[in-house]
């Protein structure tokens, strides 16, 4: 299974500062992912010439479960995230991540029911300072609508803005998660263009098997938006994985 996690920056580059939606389309549908979550997704926004961005994602990949709630409204419309996925969710919650009078912030809380079996999966953007990120983590990992499926194996993606490599070092650790994008050097995806910040990160339990994670670096990926992507493959287990050996064949362009 393959998972891309992407803060696509309302679909304006990050280099160029055009807005070209098309270009996000073509980086999500190069790498073929069966759930995909993204940051900084707009809705009737000015700056994206009013587009229904879930509405075009959802209509390109023809992905039949979506979750998407505007977090930040604007004058007109609002941006925040989106979750694509191939296969329904058996749950799906949107916890508040909001910090005093910080930006408002979220995470998305979905159990997927995968082909092998059901997957807790969690999309989120954090804040920018290292209290409030630690907040953040803690108030989801403690929050009753994550804790009702515990027991279930769990992957945690997101645009972190961890730019000191510490987030797992706090309540993530306690929680017996583990970090799957490290070392940082390996996982740089911010600015896209010149990356040098190791902001999109992923968590999981430890029963998930990881097959590979990446950063996605490509001359479209640098042009995109202001983060490169981040795909994992992975399974549910290490059964799971013995039991599929083909998984991972190369995929479609």
């Amino acid at each position: 299974m393959r998972v891309l996690s992407y803060n696509i920056h309302k679909g304006i580059g990050g280099r160029d500062r055009r807005y070209q939606f098309r270009r996000i389309l073509d980086v999500i549908e190069h790498e073929n992912p069966d759930l995909i979550c993204l940051q900084e997704v707009d809705r009737d926004t000015r700056r994206s010439r009013h587009d229904d961005q879930p509405h075009l994602l959802l209509e390109h990949f023809q992905f039949p479960h979506l979750m998407y709630r505007i977090n930040v409204p604007l004058k007109h419309g609002g941006y925040g995230n989106l979750l694509l996925s191939r296969w329904p969710f058996k749950s799906r919650h949107e916890v508040s991540l909001r910090w005093g009078t910080k930006k408002p912030r979220s995470a998305q809380i979905a159990i997927v029911e995968t082909l092998e079996g059901p997957l807790r999966l969690v999309n989120c953007h954090l804040g920018l300072t290292e209290t409030e990120r630690q907040w953040q983590v803690r108030h989801l990992l403690e929050h009753n609508l994550f804790r009702e499926s515990d027991g279930l194996p769990t992957l945690i993606v997101g645009d972190t803005n961890d730019w000191r490599n510490t987030l797992i070092q706090g309540p993530l650790q306690e929680f017996g998660m583990k970090q799957i994008t490290g070392p940082p050097s390996k996982f740089r995806s911010f600015p896209a263009y010149m990356a040098v910040g190791a902001l999109d990160k992923a968590f999981c339990c430890p029963q998930l098997h990881v097959h590979e994670a990446r950063i996605v670096r490509t001359s479209l990926t640098r042009d995109a938006s202001d983060h490169l992507p981040l795909v994992i493959d992975f399974h549910l287990n290490e059964e799971s994985a013995n039991n599929s050996p083909d998984i991972f064949l190369p995929r479609k362009p």
